[in-house]
């Protein structure tokens, strides 16, 4: 182990390694040593290497909370167009999704506004969707297309996908 960044001290640490019977693994009072960006030890504070105790060391409390894995999104549609707030409310009071979609809502609303969207007006809420996921935790996802419904539309979301990459 080099020069240590980082060190996340004074909580848990989820190593999702525990048995059978208790599958989340935990390490109470657990440390997280970061070199460039890297982790480069964990596991309880008791067992640190000396290296991690430099006082010049920038050092993170959890104060009791919880270190874990980032979460992954294995599916999601994340370009898309338009929004079904208002479906929500609907079905809430009741209506049927049936009722919805023969009000013109439902997916083939979103089908509608996906296709009549400017690809820069897609990429720009599938950006704020893929960073509010970040935000939350999230370090992976898997997108899908799925409002195009036809090849040429469909095509058009997973080409845009792939445009985030570089974006967020």
């Amino acid at each position: 182990m080099g020069d240590i960044d980082l060190v996340v001290r004074g909580g848990y640490i989820a190593t999702i390694d525990g048995p059978p019977e208790s599958p989340l693994g935990t390490i109470e009072d657990g440390l997280v040593a970061v070199e460039g960006g890297r982790i480069a030890w964990v596991g309880p504070a008791s067992e640190a290497p000396p290296e991690v105790s430099d006082p010049g060391v920038e050092t993170f409390d959890l104060q009791g909370g919880w270190v874990t894995p980032g979460l992954i999104d294995a599916h999601t549609h994340l370009v898309f167009g338009g929004d079904r707030v208002d479906e929500f409310e609907q079905r809430l009071s009741g209506a049927s999704y049936e009722e919805i979609a023969r009000a013109g809502g439902g997916i083939l609303s979103t089908v509608r506004a996906t296709r009549a969207a400017e690809d820069e007006t897609l990429l720009t809420a599938a950006e704020g969707r893929l960073r509010t996921l970040a935000a939350h935790g999230c370090t992976s996802v898997e997108i899908k297309s799925g409002y195009g419904l036809s090849v040429e539309d469909e095509l058009r979301l997973l080409r845009l996908a792939g445009e985030l990459e570089g974006r967020v």
